[in-house]
């Protein structure tokens, strides 16, 4: 979690995995998280659902999501709505980051 009130680069607050993936919870609420990613170039995350519709807002890079089975590219700044309970898979075919916040 990061501390309140503070002005923060998003840059410095997860640093890249070589060939893997890293995250940093920055809030965490009953109701959603968000959550920072560094994904490195190849890596992503198998298909899988959640119970929380998810909005990915990509910052660098580009990531291939596969939402119910239909695969969109996301560019650096944009964001793409996950909803809750639809299977997805992400893939990031450069070294890559994104935001994602999950709200139930």
């Amino acid at each position: 979690m990061i501390a309140p009130s503070e002005v923060l680069l998003l840059h410095s607050l997860v640093t890249p995995t070589a060939e893997g993936i890293a995250s940093r919870v920055l809030a965490k609420a009953p109701n959603g998280n968000v959550t920072l990613f560094a994904f490195d170039a190849g890596q992503g995350l198998t298909e899988h659902t959640s119970p929380y519709d998810a909005m990915v807002m990509v910052l660098e890079g580009a990531f291939t999501l596969t939402i119910g089975g239909v695969p969109l590219r996301a560019d650096a700044g944009t964001i793409v709505r996950m909803p809750a309970n639809v299977p997805h898979a992400v893939e990031a075919p450069v070294a890559s980051r994104m935001l994602l916040i999950m709200i139930k």
